[in-house]
């Protein structure tokens, strides 16, 4: 199973790309999605779109995982984050690719057994699941990492209940 997951943000959409092949999970590629401070939100907004159309299409994902929205305090931050994030659903919907959303304390309890856990400590265990030795920077794309480890752990457990409810009937 291949998972896209995405970290909306205006400035910078962090993306990663994992297959699990059994019990083993690899990073296939990642980075972000940079737009310019400069330019017109539409425009934007478009980059986002595009870049991530390209990214269904070159690598074909079973499904996309994508960090909800949280509140801040920052009234600025949180409509762009929003904005960003409506691009990554109707990017992934014309696509026609299944989108599940978490919250971060969602991804941080998938990832590490602790939904209160430090971002450092999130790093540290897609290291360990992937096998690599250092997180690569910024911690968008460590973020977007994490979500898609999220849904595939949330997959196996949905997986899992799904199989052993069949049998009891």
């Amino acid at each position: 199973m291949i998972v896209l997951g995405i970290d909306p943000g205006l400035a910078r959409t962090g993306y990663g790309i994992i297959q699990k092949s059994g019990d083993l999970y690899s990073a296939v590629d990642y980075g972000c999605i940079a737009t310019p401070a400069g330019l017109d939100l539409p425009k934007r907004l478009l980059i986002i779109f595009n870049s991530l159309k390209h990214l269904i299409s070159q690598f074909s994902p079973d499904a996309a995982a994508v960090e909800k929205l949280f509140f801040c305090r920052n009234v600025r931050t949180a409509t762009q984050v929003g904005e960003a994030r409506g691009t990554v659903l109707t990017a992934a919907a014309e696509k026609d690719l299944p989108l599940y959303e978490y919250t971060p304390l969602q991804v941080k309890q998938a990832v590490v057994g602790y939904g209160r856990a430090h971002k450092k400590e999130v790093q540290k265990m897609i290291c360990l699941l992937l096998g690599s030795g250092a997180m690569p920077g910024p911690d968008d794309i460590s973020d977007a990492l994490a979500v898609a480890i999220c849904h595939l752990h949330s997959h196996n457990w949905s997986m899992l209940i799904e199989k052993e409810s069949k049998k009891t009937k």
